[in-house]
This record gives C-alpha cells, structure tokens and sequence, in this order.
C-alpha cells in the first residue's frame, strides 16, 4: 500500500509529515475489537474441526463442502488480523517492512485460502438463492479487488493500488460485521414474529438473511468510496508516493 509525505510550505523537499498519533486516528482501536470478538466468539466452534459442533447446519454433500468451508473460516480469521495492521498508520510509517510483508501474506496467503474456497462454498450458502447470489459476488468482488491492488503494486501505482485495497479490506471487514448486523435487524423484525412468522423464529431469520448478506456486503464498499471521495487527508503541498 501507499504511505504519503506532504511537504509544508517552506520546508525542503525530503521532510515527512509526522506519523499520526493513535488518537488521531480512533478507529483503530474499535476495528481491532471487532475482529478479536469475530475470532474469540464465531472461530472456536469451528475449531474442534467436528461438523456436529458448527453453528450453521453443515451440507453432507459435496465431500469438499466442509473443509473448504473451514479453510476460508480460519484463513478469513487471519486476514482480519492483517488487515488491522494494514490499516494502522503508525505501523505503516514507523516499520513499513512489516507493513510491505503483511500486505504481502494478505495477497499471497488470501487469495487460496479465503477468496477461492468462499467462491466454491458460495452456491451452498444458507439463506437461498439470494444469499447464494451475494455471497458469490463477495467472493469475485474480492478476488477482483485484491488482484487489481496487487497488480497496482506491482505497476508501482501506488495509490491506485491503496484504492483497490481499501475496497477488498472493506469486504472482508464486512464478515465480523455481519455479527453485529444480523441481530439488530433481528431485534427490528423480532415483534413481527407472532403476527409475520407465526411464532417461527427460523423463518424470520431466513426472511431477512439476504437483506442482513447484501447490507454487509455493500455498507463497507460505500464507506470506503464516502472515505476516498470526502474523507481522505490531503496536505497543502504536494504529495509524493512512496512504497511501504
């Protein structure tokens, strides 16, 4: 990804803007909570590697369903982790190797282990054909998105590429996010359960799995292009890229 140096009025050329400090940037801290909740809470069922034990009903058939299911889990667990140091302005400025490696690791280890496995999975979600659909246009979004940053990189386009990588951070940001969505809009639902679904709670969750999938899938995406549109610093001088 791209780290910038603004140069102020009167000062030479090789000057570095001061690295932020951390409450300066105080979504650091709420982002690391929310993916440390997402692999001490939804990770560990998982874990035992026993289907009896997954919080979703797991499909007999196809033989592959399952560990493939486990693979984009565990490996979706370790790109959370990446991404928060991905995002992490003080990392990125103070030790830009670890920040070079670890964006490294999120192409190199991401792509089959997270983004190959979801597209295979995504025809077998629960939720029906519109979940089915979402979650399939996850999966190519974001092997699009992380393809495209990565050739960027490669290109030596720098901001190009943080663009592109905003957009696949924001999709896999969008999976813990979904533990937090689902239940609100549960609770928003929950005094139709009588009168709506007959007392039928599976129902009501069935009713508004493609909403809760397309709302987590898309309110990411339109927070990074709001961010990059109105949000992002821009300095008085003139900005020159500089790999990290």
């Amino acid at each position: 990804m791209t780290t910038f140096t603004a140069e102020p009025p009167g000062t030479g050329a090789g000057r570095k803007r001061p690295a932020a400090r951390w409450w300066e940037r105080p979504w650091i801290a709420p982002l690391a909570l929310l993916c440390g909740t997402f692999a001490a809470f939804s990770v560990p069922p998982y874990a035992r590697l026993d289907p009896a034990t997954a919080p979703i009903p797991i499909w007999e058939e196809p033989g592959w369903y399952y560990p493939m299911l486990l693979t984009h889990i565990f490996g979706g667990t370790v790109l959370m982790a990446l991404v928060t140091l991905q995002v992490w302005p003080w990392l990125r400025l103070a030790y830009p190797a670890v920040h070079r490696w670890s964006g490294r690791a999120y192409v190199v280890f991401g792509i089959p282990f997270v983004g190959v496995p979801a597209l295979l999975i995504a025809p077998y979600s629960h939720g029906g054909t519109s979940v089915a659909l979402i979650n399939t246009v996850w999966a190519l979004s974001w092997l699009a998105f992380t393809a495209i940053g990565y050739t960027m990189a490669r290109r030596r386009r720098y901001g190009v590429h943080r663009e592109w990588m905003l957009r696949s951070f924001a999709l896999i940001l969008s999976i813990p996010l979904a533990r937090v969505s689902v239940p609100l809009l549960m609770l928003a639902v929950l005094p139709r359960l009588e009168s709506g679904y007959g007392g039928d709670m599976e129902a009501l969750i069935l009713d508004i799995a493609p909403g809760a999938a397309f709302l987590n899938t898309v309110l990411p995406l339109l927070f990074v292009e709001w961010w990059l549109k109105y949000r992002r610093p821009r300095g008085r001088g003139a900005r020159a890229p500089r790999t990290a």
